[in-house]
């Protein structure tokens, strides 16, 4: 047979192979290691036997085929594999141990006279599940129901109890090995091993019985009791096909099972990876445990190019973790907390997810996988045997990059190497569209060969240096920029000769080539048979190197084979590259796990000891207590002396400082960018509301209420808290009362823990019981917890996995019509990916002001990441950016001595005794001066002098970031005896920042702060950390993230030295550089900057940048529609230099009353916001910069030590503000951050204007890269861009990071920007709930008719008698005409005429509204949706917009003299109000109720609504002013707008005016209702008669109301003021046909409400006047009165003059009033009047005086109506056609049967022509002028000749057309007393074929 190695086995082999064998049985805690002889023996090239292989028993068979028999009645011969079978015969597969088929397994013959029947147990009780099913079972506690399956049943199930612990959990984990189960046949209890329980239920295996392959299945009732097959038991992370194929089996290969991810599975592509190692990293074996530890090796998938995707191409893979080892063994390696892998390491592509037993306390739900692996046989030659003690001997721990091809076998001591993936997927050239690659400048036949990828990979890593280590994302654009050049070249050379690519032959010399010139840094390795030979021969170069021996930090292997081609791998020794590679694989939550477990097991202890002598080799403890012993009883001073001065620790603890008065504590300040962004969010929830792709409808809400997630940290819950009192936000929405309000905020914060789910649920009661609330779940910080399930959380992997998801992505909240998500995030970079929920246009972003060299409105900028970077240019001696090269040296020494520790712990200890020698340095012992770093002993020195140098003992913040909270806590108590031991404790405090509890400050020092801060209470102690302004103290910040808490400005150091390699993705480093990220005031900035001679490029982006922020303010000014608002968010840095800062002095006045407006009226807001006291300045931290502004700018307020003197920010600040004080130079700069090696090389690389390198990072550890081929980020990108950018080329790895509703994502500028947007939100729900009406008073009231009362006052209706006897008072008193011409009466002419001028002359003005809340019983627009009215309004489904049908009607009118065509738009649920003819559905009338019914639930009258331009803005709901009943309705609309009324109006009524009326005015409209309605009327009495019916016994009214009616009132004269109204126009309907003898009246209407209308101003209940816009119309009277359909003005006062002069009455109620909307689109707004034929676009505009011109003159003609010019060109034109009757009023212009508006300076006299009419009185009058319009046949000479003129007054005589214009002068005889010239005849400008009116002009002599 022969074994897989050459063939003799070495006995030192074979003790080892079995050895291992042993342990790995030992340690193993699920399946049976293979057999050893098998492993050594076993031909590996055998075939893997197959199910087909196995030849079942004869007797199996033939009990099958009886079997199959009994079942189905007749023999089935059909493939007797079920898929069950097929897949049990799968697993046998994989379960097998070895490659040989089993061995059979003897079973125990069955005791004697036992049952042996399949499907029985042996008692003989049936156990399958089928007659099972419906039994009931007892079963004892702690057991479940499980699925057996026999092979010899593959059709049955069999029911057995099993004790659930000896099960695994959902996710494949934690079942006690062993078994324990009953059987529920015969009820015998106790089995305790499987073995024995599989003879008892008779499953007859020939293969050793394992619980694991055949219990199959959980199993569950259904509701009705049935017991039926339930979800697979997930032995080993659910190994079933349905949801991943794990793998279980020894074979090769099948170990690798993969699934073709997103171009890279995990966390960042090179996190995956199997890393199978002692310790990944440090030093426990990360290495996914391979199934079975055993030693047969597994084969990694190959890499091909080939498009089909190959297995390799998922990183992602399955967990290898059953559960907790259970018993410790010896032959475990003392470290490691996992059973310590056999001798195999498979190594996929793919990551197995490898996290180790001791990074796994958490279960951990895993993506299903997909494609199985093969088995392949093994050739000889391919596998590599790991030397033994290969850490221990060199110190290193290589890494082998896989590059192209397929990797070997690694046998023996494999815990010492690591496979990474890093820079795998940089090889596969994905499939990219042709759209992409041309992107990209890419051909899609242009791939790299083999070759040239290896030379590729060669420079980079020369390239590299001793430093760096490789980056995927740097070697990806080396790639993407090789393949570009390739492309290039290959244009360039279509022409000519193709060139030669490089030959496999010329490869070995070429690469040898490229790394000769890297100083032995890259070796090559060239072998002819395959990888193994190079990789086998590096590892023994290197287990055999001596220690002074050089290593080359990469050797790159490869296989230059004549049958495969080339391939190839990079193995990395380097001492620092390999330990940096090995340490980025991990995850934060797993080298966190990995840290507390070096701490729990002792690992460290030699470094701690190493630890325990100071530098110069002293003890150190004993040190300490020596200094102790010498200082005695007393400490250092507090403050205000020197570090030598000394006092008893009584005098010290009683030392009290000076009250310090420049701490700006107490102020609450909204900035101008915080506005802005508020501003922002709201117009984008208005834009959502709009496009109705979302049920949100903002009319429906009148409230605000709230919820704030924030994730773990205590002190951010505190901050937030804080925020929200004293914004006074709650008491603003109207939440809380003044005095609780401090108490109830907490309700209001939700931290991410284990309560939040009753919280929560609390919280979404509230919603669903308040639907008419708007409701707005804030998730600040949203990035923290959202992915949580591969990052782990917080303190090391506590089990809050997708809380956030599980809590923001829940249906109840999906689904809430009434909840607002908003997601705030700095880094929103994992809600920016394929799958992201969030719609890219609901991301509001921070503003970006473009530069912030010269931002002059605002007085603070932000400083932040992208500044930092810059700052390294300033050239000055101490740069805000700095790596302490003498510390990395240090850590590097320490890391060669401990290589099996992580890196983190190592540098943890060193930076602990760095600080603990610094402070004995400069105390005690100057000689250790030397052996601190100058950084740590600079900063430790301000530090501890600062408090010294004056009376209040103020001093500065250093934060040391230590993310362990191991780590943490040791620093703490190492740091806190040094300083105690030296009398320092009252010197300064050290704290430790865990996010899991609450700050915990010494009382002497809470003594110290309230001092500081004055008045605070009692029991106050500091919650967050802005609380400790001032205090001298050392903050250990602990924790897996920052989480964006705010620091004060006493914060001068950032220590981040411990945040190394571990920290390669963006939002990782981004948000720990956040930490000192600030505001600053200007000076800090540009003053470096001008030391530098400003290059002129950068000059002139100053000045701009000084435009765009005017641009800024001026957008600000202009009333944004919608208005908007802002998200912000903390704790970050990263992008745009957006200096989002405090508002200034100029946008002050802005800030202060920001114009806004809801969708239809403007109203002044008032953003101040309310005062409050309590909290630090929040100065909002924008977490904005790097790259273009991402979303980052974040409130965390550091209100950043500037030193701004008392002119410092003044936004908003509160009553009592005290201006601050200046504030030392020391607080000028932003905090100083001290960063590691590999940290500065990525943030401080700013060369050439490119952004820092950090940007081009992974964006975040929950996402991945979609392809290796992408275009670069680049500076300038604005945050939306790079939103999109992510959006196209990340995925996520886990669905949680999908989340949200409809809601904003992430825009930044945090609490105080949300706190705003949420008042903004509540004021516009207040605004649209408000509307604005017209308010003013009538006019002309001082010269009306004096109404002569001849009724009682308490009359409640009008007495027809009397009523008739009063006079009509023909002034006209609607405000709306105050610039009409007055209409003469014998009470105008006394009227002294002086005070009417006055009054007049004033220019056209705003007319005054006022804003009032709507009642219940108003007309809404279609923005108005509820409950109530939705049917109303809506169609009830998609198809009913077709069911309303369109019927023609058609009557004569005499008017028109012609035949005029109607047509109604009939929704199927009106048809009732209307009469078909039986046969065709053709349209006879529209019905009429009686006089007689007293119908109360219905209106009588028809409602006509004539409407344009008003589709959105009509007030055409009526739903609620009628109170819900019965109406008919009808709209009545041009018919070219018909589309669109009918798509905003779907169940109304349709009157379509023919087309002929497109351009015509309001009359038209006007006279149709009323002519169709006269017609209608006919029409229903011939049809009523016919039943009976009197002809006067039909209702003759019609209501015609404008579209802006808004509000009915009452007005009762007990009442002093005027109410809303409780009964809409019902009321107004029913008070009318209570009117006795209604039908005498011919108008009837209601007078226009203002605010000055009180009861006392309501002289009469009725007055006999005009009415206007809603009346009610009686046609049968009005029959021969009609509207002038010409008319586009004052058509209703001709109206009513021409009624009152047919002797009709019009009656006006007064004690109704009715409120117009100021609507400000559409209805009767003016042409805008063009010439006919455009010359040019900027023509000046045309005057009302070139509308008319000479006949046949060259005038410019207009493309308007002629009456419309007519009109416009009368109002302007009194001064020349009316010389003599300007400001004349006892000298009126006489106007015969027409009213027409001549301008406000003028009097008309208007008299009817018509015989028996009743006109005024003008005996004696002499008139100024006379205006003849379109005059008829009642017009003659003799009437004419009975008035009299004034010496030259003038004549106006309008006509049709010029024919009849000169029939019109002979008929009247005008030339006996006019005298006309040929030059005074005019014509409207029209051209011909718009036929223009003519008129005349004449003097009378």
């Amino acid at each position: 047979m022969g074994n897989s190695y050459a063939g003799q086995l070495k006995s030192a082999q074979f003790e080892e192979a079995l050895h291992n064998s042993i342990e790995a049985s030992l340690r193993c805690s699920s399946v049976v290691p293979r057999p050893i002889f098998s492993q050594l023996y076993l031909d590996p090239d055998q075939h893997p036997f197959s199910s087909a292989d196995v030849k079942p028993k004869v007797e199996d068979l033939d009990k099958d085929l009886v079997h199959r028999y009994t079942q189905n009645g007749s023999l089935d011969f059909s493939n007797n594999l079920t898929v069950n079978e097929m897949e049990d015969d799968e697993d046998d597969e994989e379960m097998s141990d070895s490659n040989s088929p089993p061995i059979p397994y003897s079973q125990k013959p069955a005791p004697e006279g036992s049952c042996t029947t399949d499907g029985f147990c042996q008692a003989g009780k049936d156990l399958r599940l089928v007659s099972l099913c419906m039994e009931q079972i007892d079963i004892p506690a702690g057991f479940l129901l499980v699925g057996a399956k026999s092979p010899n049943l593959p059709e049955h199930i069999l029911v057995c109890a099993v004790d659930k612990r000896f099960l695994p959990d959902d996710h494949g984990k934690n079942a006690l090995l062993g078994f324990s189960g009953n059987c529920i046949g015969c009820g015998e209890r106790g089995f305790r091993y499987f073995t024995e329980f599989s003879n008892h239920i008779n499953l007859k295996l020939t293969t050793q019985p394992k619980k694991q392959k055949h219990l199959k299945y959980y199993l569950v009732r259904s509701s009705q009791g049935v017991l039926s097959k339930g979800p697979l038991i997930c032995w080993k992370e659910c190994r079933s096909r349905q949801s991943s194929a794990t793998c279980h089996s020894m074979k090769p290969n099948s170990s690798v099972s993969s699934t073709v991810t997103p171009e890279n599975g995990t966390t960042n592509g090179y996190k995956s990876g199997f890393i199978q190692t002692d310790a990944a990293n440090g030093n426990s074996s990360h290495g996914g445990k391979s199934s079975a530890s055993s030693s047969t090796p597994a084969r990694p998938g190959n890499y091909s190019l080939s498009p089909r995707p190959s297995y390799a191409s998922g990183d992602q893979a399955t967990m290898f973790i059953s559960g907790p080892p259970k018993k410790r063994h010896r032959g475990w390696y003392p470290g490691s907390p996992v059973p310590q892998p056999g001798l195999v390491v498979p190594v996929p592509t793919v990551r197995p997810l490898s996290r180790s037993e001791s990074l796994l306390s958490a279960p951990v739900p895993q993506t299903p996988l997909t494609g199985i692996l093969q088995p392949r046989p093994i050739p000889a030659g391919e596998t590599v045997i790991v030397p033994e003690n290969l850490l221990t001997n060199s110190g290193v721990r290589p890494v082998i990059l896989i590059g192209y091809g397929t990797l070997p076998y690694f046998y023996g001591n494999v815990g010492d190497i690591v496979v990474s993936p890093l820079l795998v997927n940089c090889y596969k050239i994905p499939q990219l569209e042709n759209k992409d690659l041309e992107h990209l400048g890419l051909t899609g036949s242009q791939l790299l060969s083999v070759e040239n990828m290896i030379l590729l990979t060669i420079q980079y890593l020369v390239r590299l240096g001793p430093d760096q280590i490789p980056l995927r994302e740097e070697f990806e654009q080396i790639m993407l920029k090789a393949m570009q050049e390739f492309t290039l070249r290959e244009r360039a050379l279509q022409m000519g000769a193709q060139c030669a690519p490089v030959s496999p032959g010329q490869l070995p010399w070429l690469a040898r080539l490229i790394a000769s010139v890297s100083q032995d840094l890259v070796h090559v390795i060239v072998t002819q048979n395959s990888l193994a030979e190079g990789i086998s021969e590096t590892l023994r170069t290197l287990s055999e190197m001596r220690h002074y021996q050089r290593l080359p930090d990469y050797v790159v292997a490869i296989c230059a084979s004549k049958i495969r081609g080339n391939e190839f791998c990079v193995v990395v020794l380097g001492q620092h590259q390999s330990r940096a590679l090995a340490e980025s694989m991990l995850t934060t939550s797993e080298f966190l796990k990995e840290i507390s477990y070096e701490l729990i097991t002792g690992k460290v202890s030699f470094l701690a000891s190493h630890f325990k002598t100071t530098s110069l080799g002293d003890d150190l403890d004993k040190l300490l207590d020596k200094m102790q012993q010498r200082r005695g009883e007393s400490v250092v001073t507090p403050f205000n002396g020197d570090l030598h001065e000394c006092v008893s620790a009584q005098e010290a603890a009683a030392m009290i400082p000076t009250q310090n008065l420049d701490l700006d504590i107490e102020t609450f300040q909204i900035y101008q960018p915080q506005l802005t962004v508020a501003r922002k969010l709201l117009s984008q929830v208005c834009a959502i509301a709009d496009s109705g792709s979302q049920s949100l409808d903002l009319g429906h809400f009148s409230k605000v209420d709230f919820i704030i997630i924030v994730p773990r940290s205590e002190v951010l819950v505190q901050q937030t808290l804080q925020r929200i009192r004293q914004s006074g936000v709650l008491v603003d929405l109207g939440l809380e009362e003044n005095g609780t309000a401090y108490q109830r905020a907490e309700k209001y914060v939700v931290r991410l823990d284990n309560e939040i789910q009753t919280k929560f649920e609390v919280f979404m009661r509230r919603v669903k019981q308040n639907p008419y609330t708007l409701f707005v779940l804030v998730h600040d910080n949203s990035h923290v917890e959202l992915t949580s399930v591969i990052s782990g959380s917080l303190s090391h992997g506590e089990p809050s996995h997708g809380l956030a998801d599980r809590v923001i992505n829940c249906r109840e909240v999906l689904e809430a019509f009434n909840l607002l998500v908003l997601q705030v995030s700095s880094f929103p970079y994992t809600l920016q990916t394929q799958q992201s929920r969030i719609s890219s246009s609901n991301e509001v972003h921070w503003i970006q002001l473009d530069n912030m060299e010269d931002m002059s409105c605002e007085e603070k900028l932000y400083f932040g990441l992208n500044e930092y970077s810059k700052s390294l240019q300033w050239g000055i001696t101490s740069p805000l950016l700095r790596c302490d090269e003498t510390f990395e040296k240090m850590v590097n020494t320490l890391l060669e001595r401990y290589p099996r520790l992580h890196s983190m712990v190592v540098r943890c200890y060193l930076l602990i005794q760095q600080y603990s020698e610094a402070l004995m340095a400069l105390t005690t012992m100057a000689s250790l001066r030397d052996h601190s770093t100058p950084e740590t002993l600079s900063i430790m020195d301000d530090l501890i002098s600062s408090p010294g140098k004056t009376r209040s003992g103020r001093g500065h913040m250093l934060i040391i970031r230590v993310p362990s909270v191991q780590l943490a806590m040791l620093a703490k108590e190492r740091l806190q005896e040094v300083r105690d031991k030296l009398g320092l404790q009252y010197r300064f405090e050290i704290i430790l920042g865990n996010p899991a509890s609450e700050l915990s400050v010494a009382t002497h020092f809470v003594a110290r702060l309230k001092t500081w801060r004055g008045n605070e209470p009692e029991e106050w102690t500091p919650r967050t950390y802005q609380d400790l302004e001032g205090l001298p103290c050392i903050v250990i910040l602990t924790g897996k993230d920052p989480l964006g808490e705010t620091f004060p400005r006493s914060l001068k150091y950032c220590d981040l030295r411990l945040i190394d390699s571990s920290y390669l993705t963006r939002t990782a480093l981004e948000q720990e550089v956040g930490l000192a990220c600030c505001y600053v005031s200007k000076e800090v900035i540009r003053g470096p900057a001008v030391a530098l001679d400003l290059s002129g490029k950068e000059q002139e982006r100053a000045t701009t940048s000084e435009n765009d922020s005017d641009e800024l303010l001026i957008d600000l000014e202009r009333p944004q529609s919608n208005s908007s608002a802002v998200t912000g968010t903390s704790g970050s840095i990263m992008e745009n230099g957006v200096s989002s800062s405090s508002a200034a002095d100029r946008s002050q006045k802005l800030s202060l009353t920001p114009s806004f407006q809801s969708p239809a009226n403007s109203m002044g807001l008032d953003e101040g916001v309310s005062a409050g006291t309590g909290g630090a300045g929040e100065t909002l931290k924008q977490e904005c910069d790097s790259l273009g502004p991402q979303m980052a700018s974040s409130t965390t307020s550091k209100p950043s030590s500037s030193s701004s003197s008392s002119s410092g920010p003044r936004a908003l600040s509160w009553p009592g503000q005290l201006p601050q004080g200046c504030r030392g130079l020391h607080a000028a700069l932003p905090p100083i951050v001290i960063l590691s090696k590999a940290a500065y090389s990525l943030l401080g690389s700013q060369r050439g204007g490119k952004p820092p390198a950090s940007s081009s990072l992974l964006p975040h550890a929950d996402v991945a890269w979609v392809s290796s081929l992408r275009p670069l980020l680049h500076k300038d990108m604005s945050s939306e861009e790079q939103s999109l950018y992510y959006r196209q080329w990340t995925s996520a790895l886990t669905q949680a990071s999908q989340g949200q509703e409809t809601s904003k994502s992430p825009g930044v500028g945090k609490t105080g920007s949300y706190l705003q947007f949420l008042r903004i939100l509540f004021r516009m729900l207040i605004r649209l709930l408000e509307v604005d009406v017209y308010d003013e008073g009538e006019i002309n009231a001082d010269h009306s008719e004096c109404s002569g009362i001849s009724q009682a006052e308490g009359e409640p209706w009008p007495d027809i008698e009397s009523f008739s006897k009063m006079p009509f008072d023909v002034s006209v008193h609607d405000p709306k005409y105050s610039l009409m011409s007055l209409v003469y009466t014998e009470k105008l002419a006394g009227v002294k005429q002086e005070a009417i001028k006055d009054s007049k002359v004033e220019e056209p003005r705003k007319r005054g509204t006022v804003s009032m809340m709507l009642t219940k019983y108003a007309a809404y627009n279609t923005f108005h949706h509820c409950e109530q009215c939705h049917q109303y309004m809506d169609c009830t489904s998609a198809s009913q917009m077709s069911d309303s049908t369109l019927h023609a009607f058609t009557f004569s009118s005499s008017m028109l003299g012609e035949e005029v065509q109607l047509y109604f738009i009939i929704p199927k649920s009106k048809e009732s109000h209307f009469v078909f003819s039986k046969q065709g559905k053709h349209l006879e009338s529209m019905r009429l109720p009686l006089v007689s019914d007293k119908n109360l639930n219905a209106v009588k009258s028809p409602i006509f609504t004539p409407s344009s331009g008003r589709h959105e803005h009509g007030l055409l709901n009526l739903f609620h002013a009628m109170e819900g009943i019965s109406h008919l309705h009808l709209l009545v609309v041009k018919e070219y707008e018909m589309p669109l009324y009918r798509k905003y109006w779907p169940n109304h009524i349709m009157l379509v005016l023919p087309g002929m009326f497109n351009n015509a005015g309001v009359g038209a409209a006007r006279f149709l209702i009323k002519e169709l309605s006269y017609h209608n009327l006919e029409l229903e009495r011939n049809r009523l008669e016919e039943l009976g019916v009197k002809r006067q016994c039909v209702w003759p009214f019609i209501v015609v109301m404008d579209d802006s009616c808004v509000l009915w009132n009452i007005h009762s004269v007990q009442d002093q003021t005027s109410q809303p109204m409780e009964a809409g126009v019902s009321r107004k309907n029913v008070s009318l046909k209570t009117t006795p003898k209604i039908i005498h009246y011919a108008i009837l209407g209601i007078q226009k409400w203002s605010s000055k209308l009180t009861s006392q101003s309501l002289k009469a209940p009725f007055s006999r006047c005009h009415v206007h816009d809603f009346i009610l119309l009686n046609i049968d009277l009005t029959q021969n009165v009609q509207y002038d359909f010409n008319r586009y003005f004052c058509e209703d006062v001709d109206f009513n003059l021409r009624t009152n002069s047919s002797g009709l009455l019009i009656c006006r109620f007064n004690n109704f009033s009715l409120m117009k909307k100021h609507v400000q689109v559409g209805g009767q707004r003016d042409f805008i009047i063009k010439p006919k034929i455009m010359v040019s676009e900027s023509l000046a505009p045309i005057l009302p005086l070139q509308y008319v011109c000479a006949p046949d003159s060259e005038h410019t003609l207009l493309a308007a109506p002629a009456q419309f010019l007519l009109e416009k060109f009368l109002q302007h034109a009194s001064y020349k056609l009316f010389p003599k009757a300007i400001h004349n009023f006892k000298s009126p212009v006489l106007a015969i049967d027409c009213y027409l508006n001549i301008g406000p300076e003028v009097a008309i006299c208007y008299i009817s022509s018509r015989p028996h009419s009743s006109n005024v009185n003008c005996e004696g009058v002499f008139f100024s002028g006379l205006l003849l319009y379109l005059c008829d046949s009642f017009v003659g000479a003799d009437l004419l000749k009975k008035f009299k003129f004034l010496k030259g007054a003038t004549l106006c005589v309008i006509c049709q057309d010029r024919s009849s214009l000169r029939q019109t002068i002979v008929r009247l005889e005008l030339e006996d007393e006019w005298q006309f010239r040929l030059r005074d005849e005019f014509q409207t400008a029209n051209s011909s074929d718009d036929k223009p009116l003519y008129f005349l002009t004449g003097r009378h002599v």
